[in-house]
């Protein structure tokens, strides 16, 4: 089988570039199936391979194998930070929906054929996709790809925070960026099932967003008294754990500082090192490209690290996963709905005008392919 498939490659002269290439697509082994890939959509961390750090005001219009193309530029730093993939074209896409065409011979290739079904795993981008069964989702048979296309890296990333706050032994979840899909997935899943939720956005028609949702905590960053506001949530809930999708600049500090603050109200007695409970912050994103800065104005026992949904699915264990897929799949339209700005092509998506928008990784810009 013919398929065309999006592919990232950064070059040696310091740009980026991703083209169309027509690829075979495998038939199918015991174990796999073939997908008709119907949608798919552009997340940060498919932008993270597709661009880098390039300037997205730089990027401009190419061809490569009489397919459209685009290029950027990448600054000198971050070329340096990517060499090792220089030269190397690399697949994109990593989540989407589809019809399966063709099924293994095993029973549980052969029980998804015909199905529609939400896939992950990567070079997604493409007309079709063999893929592990054991990488795919059976849907209800009324589920639009629209609908499915975006099961598994926010619903899943949502539920992960959850279940990352209970295994660590937390009672709430600080959250940026909380006015994106994920944010509100995150919202949504908290409100149900009554975990204190701080979020942080950035400005007032955020705010309102997530209130008229029921959010009780919504923080804006751009008030002058953010600081303030983010300690007095951060008190109420008592939260000690924080998901950043920013990633650089202050704000993570902002919020170790608030927990802090928290913390050493509840001491009984004063320390010189600070309080005792332990604060965790994780960056699952970079919105913020900018380094971390942090202060480190809160005590002694805190960490700060970075979380995946990959690392946190293996960890967390097949059963605590196949609960979590089929609380997606149940609550789908609900919980778990996305909201999409922008509906492209494959080869739109390929276009300045296109790829400039979907480009600019700001809070409610989300961009689904349709092929």
């Amino acid at each position: 089988m013919k398929s065309l498939q999006m592919q990232s490659c950064v070059h040696d002269e310091g740009t980026i570039e991703c083209a169309l290439f027509d690829i075979d697509v495998p038939a199918p082994s015991d174990k796999e199936v073939m997908v008709k890939i119907e949608a798919s959509p552009i997340n940060p961390s498919d932008l993270g391979l597709m661009f880098g750090a390039a300037d997205i005001d730089s990027i401009r219009a190419s061809e490569r194998n009489g397919h459209p193309a685009i290029i950027l530029d990448v600054p000198p730093p971050a070329m340096r930070a990517m060499a090792t993939r220089i030269n190397e074209w690399l697949p994109v896409g990593n989540e989407a929906c589809g019809t399966v065409v063709e099924a293994g011979a095993s029973p549980e290739a052969q029980a998804l054929l015909g199905k529609r079904v939400a896939l992950f795993g990567g070079e997604m981008y493409s007309n079709y996709r063999t893929i592990s069964v054991f990488q795919c989702i059976p849907l209800a048979d009324d589920t639009t790809p629209e609908e499915g296309a975006s099961c598994f890296v926010n619903p899943m990333t949502a539920l992960g925070f959850v279940e990352t706050m209970k295994m660590e032994g937390h009672k709430a979840i600080v959250h940026t960026a909380a006015a994106s899909n994920l944010g509100q997935m995150l919202n949504r899943i908290c409100l149900n099932d009554g975990v204190p939720l701080v979020n942080v956005v950035r400005n007032e028609e955020q705010v309102a967003l997530l209130k008229g949702q029921g959010a009780e905590h919504v923080v804006n960053s751009s008030d002058d008294d953010f600081a303030d506001q983010l300690a007095a949530a951060v008190n109420a809930t008592g939260a000690t754990l924080a998901f950043d999708a920013i990633g650089g600049g202050k704000l993570g500090n902002a919020i170790l500082m608030a927990m802090e603050a928290g913390a050493v109200e509840r001491m009984s007695e004063w320390s010189r090192y600070g309080s005792n409970e332990y604060k965790q912050l994780y960056i699952y994103g970079a919105l913020d490209l900018a380094p971390t800065t942090l202060n480190r104005g809160y005590g002694f026992s805190w960490g700060i690290g970075g979380w995946l949904l990959t690392p946190f699915m293996m960890k967390a264990g097949g059963e605590v996963v196949r609960q979590m897929q089929a609380k997606v799949v149940a609550e789908l339209t609900t919980t778990f709905a996305s909201h999409y700005s922008d509906r492209v092509s494959l080869a739109e998506s390929l276009t300045p005008q296109i790829g400039s928008r979907y480009g600019v990784r700001r809070t409610g810009q989300k961009t689904l392919i349709t092929l």
